[in-house]
């Protein structure tokens, strides 16, 4: 008779912590492969046109950047939150409440000098998405409301949103009845890198908002805060860290990079405001997996953030050439962070199994 028990792990090593996350990435996709049979496709071909459409091609790779630029945002600001223990599941009706506020300026961009209309967009796209993560972090703290539960509600407050205003007030004169804002002006709109669909203010600013977060987190006061309330809530009282103050700013930072990657995507790809999941394609939950990969560091997001925008490619290409649903991307992704949260389990803990009144790891 064996007993299995699990006892908390102190000491983790970084060669231990690869190691789990590597095993946990190759069993992820080893069984995230098992759905193509499902629809007899055969893996191997899968993969294979999974890797080859997204990092083996120019066009290819100019497009796997191009949906690496809002993670790398998104899931450097989600960091800054699960290192404080906030469940931020919120990223979505972040990025979007950023762009109605976004679309707003643009759409008001006349009455502004053209040079200031690009960084009032940003400004206002960043202060959305802060907002709506400091009202769940306001909400935890005043009424004690779990914010897995209302971020993942203010997703579909979001959405609603942007669906009221594109067929309501803010549809478009121009746009022949399609539920689209008029086009913003061309103050209002980022440049490309020619031949590509690369806005690289957007990836100057990911790239700078990464380093920016990492240094916060590890080299100031605000960051040991954040650290010290993730890990020990108790230690955090004694030492007089406000929990609120933790909260607020956690989240706002987290949701304003959201905001902001959702006015990059706005005013460098589709210069209006448009339906929800035309303007993200899922990139506010494709991020926490990619912050829980980089093992809440901003600056592993980055590789972290270019491997999945190269899945989001890949999984757009078998769509095409395979026939296959785009739920089936979605099983994917959700299949390796299923391993990766369990990877993180076997990281915290360690496994004793018991035969009689011997143990043995």
């Amino acid at each position: 008779m064996f007993r299995i028990s699990f006892e908390k792990r102190y000491d983790r090593s970084r060669r231990l912590t690869l190691t789990i996350y590597l095993l946990s990435l190759i069993l992820a996709i080893l069984a995230a492969s098992l759905i193509f049979p499902l629809r007899g496709v055969n893996p191997l071909t899968a993969l294979q046109k999974i890797l080859l459409s997204s990092f083996f091609s120019s066009y290819g790779l100019s497009e796997t950047i191009t949906k690496a630029i809002p993670l790398i945002l998104i899931s450097s600001g989600l960091c800054l939150a699960y290192r404080a223990k906030l469940w931020n599941i919120g990223s979505e009706g972040q990025l979007l409440a950023g762009c109605i506020l976004a679309t707003w300026t643009g759409l008001n961009a006349s009455i502004m000098p053209s040079v200031l209309v690009l960084p009032l967009m940003f400004m206002a796209g960043m202060l959305g998405g802060a907002l709506f993560g400091m009202l769940a972090a306001w909400l935890k703290h005043r009424f004690c409301m779990n914010e897995v539960i209302s971020t993942l509600m203010l997703n579909y407050v979001a959405i609603e949103a942007v669906q009221y205003l594109i067929y309501g007030p803010w549809k478009g004169k121009t746009q022949w009845g399609f539920p689209y804002t008029d086009n913003f002006p061309v103050s209002a709109t980022l440049g490309l890198i020619p031949g590509t669909r690369i806005h690289y203010l957007t990836l100057t600013l990911g790239l700078l908002f990464s380093a920016l977060s990492y240094f916060l987190l590890s080299r100031t006061t605000f960051g040991f805060e954040i650290r010290l309330s993730g890990e020990n809530q108790r230690a955090a009282d004694r030492a007089g860290i406000s929990p609120l103050k933790v909260s607020l700013l956690a989240m706002g930072l987290s949701g304003g990079l959201a905001g902001l990657a959702g006015t990059g995507e706005l005013c460098g790809i589709h210069h209006h405001l448009t339906y929800p999941w035309a303007v993200s394609s899922g990139y506010g939950f494709t991020a926490i997996i990619v912050a829980w990969i980089s093992g809440m560091n901003p600056l592993l997001c980055i590789l972290s953030s270019i491997f999945f925008g190269g899945l989001l490619v890949g999984g757009d290409a078998v769509q095409i050439s395979l026939g296959l649903p785009f739920a089936v991307v979605n099983v994917f992704n959700g299949v390796i962070l299923f391993f990766l949260i369990t990877g993180e389990f076997f990281l915290e803990n360690r496994i004793f199994i018991r035969r009689g009144g011997n143990a043995g790891t």
